[in-house]
């Protein structure tokens, strides 16, 4: 078995709405993609846990909402830290590995939670905060994401944005976070703002949920030429299971099955762009709304299996489902 590092899912917010309506989910065996006995199953090594905060519906303060989220997240791991360890530093996440305890990192998705405050974002670092992305799908006080154009009779498209960069809060944030030790991601983040992360900062970061723009023509996945410069910047970008950015034409409503051949396929793409160094894994489970073939964090082992079916060797495997991202988080935790 090849453990495996995830770096995104959503499972944390979905508790937490369940929680709000009176339920008793856990994280030990809910009914989602990601829990516990799933992940063992699977071979995890370390998850990535987002505080996803959805900006129109938070209410007035993005950074409470977030700290519940915060709350959730330490009840689950504390009632089930025989099975799971909150780690904060490379030095935790190789004391688990190498005892088989799985790792649970505490990420952000939605940089707009900090309010455009510096103080926020050092709350968040105190509190394990270790990864955030820039923005989710609404402009905020660091960025914009990728425009969402709404057409005539409901329908959506998304068009690429090249003209707004960070803002100068922004840049001050990636400055900042750079300095501190959390981790940039760029997931959800426009052309122009991803290239502004490349001109302001010197480390690696990573696109923790994005897949090549391509082969599916999708503003939230990479160009190849960032692709590249991600590459030499020894940075990563995880793999999206998303139908909506693995598949070859645009169209449909995103619910149809994401077929291993198709997350393959960018695998390849991505490795004969950029090198096999630059990929790994970013699910985006208990966020997307399609199946997956392999099913859920269960099954991740059949996604090894048929990468060496698909000719991949021993080492790249092992490099896309934990190496690559073990490297980053050496290098800035």
């Amino acid at each position: 078995m090849i453990r495996f590092i995830d770096m995104h899912c959503d499972t944390i917010s979905e508790l937490y709405q369940d929680h709000t309506k009176g339920g008793d989910a856990s994280i030990r065996d809910c009914a989602l993609s990601v829990n516990l006995d799933k992940l063992e199953m699977g071979g995890c090594g370390l998850q990535n846990f987002a505080l996803f905060t959805h900006l129109k519906t938070a209410g007035d303060s993005p950074f409470l909402y977030c700290l519940k989220l915060a709350d959730t997240f330490f009840t689950e791991m504390r009632a089930n830290q025989e099975r799971i360890g909150i780690v904060k530093s490379w030095e935790e996440i190789k004391k688990n590995w190498d005892t088989g305890r799985m790792s649970a990192l505490l990420t952000v998705e939605e940089g707009g939670v900090c309010q455009g405050e510096g103080a926020y974002l050092r709350i968040l670092y105190e509190l394990g905060v270790r990864m955030m992305t820039l923005t989710w799908n609404f402009q905020n006080e660091l960025g914009w994401p990728n425009r969402r154009v709404e057409e005539a009779g409901g329908q959506v498209h998304y068009e690429t944005d090249e003209e707004h960069g960070l803002t100068e809060t922004g840049i001050a944030f990636v400055e900042a976070m750079e300095e501190m030790g959390m981790i940039i991601d760029i997931a959800h983040l426009n052309d122009a703002g991803i290239w502004d992360v490349f001109r302001h900062t010197r480390k690696p970061f990573v696109a923790s949920h994005s897949n090549c723009r391509a082969l599916t023509p999708h503003p939230r996945n990479l160009t190849d030429a960032m692709i590249r410069e991600l590459a030499e910047r020894g940075g990563v970008a995880g793999m999206n299971f998303n139908k909506a950015f693995v598949m070859r034409q645009p169209g449909g409503n995103g619910e149809e099955m994401a077929y291993i051949s198709e997350i393959l396929a960018h695998i390849r793409h991505m490795k004969q762009v950029g090198g096999i160094g630059v990929i790994g894994l970013g699910s985006d489970f208990d966020g997307i709304p399609n199946p997956v073939e392999f099913g859920d964090a269960s099954g991740m082992q059949l996604l090894a299996e048929a990468m060496e079916r698909d000719g991949f060797r021993t080492g790249e495997i092992e490099a896309v489902f934990y190496g690559n991202v073990m490297r980053v988080y050496q290098e800035i935790l």
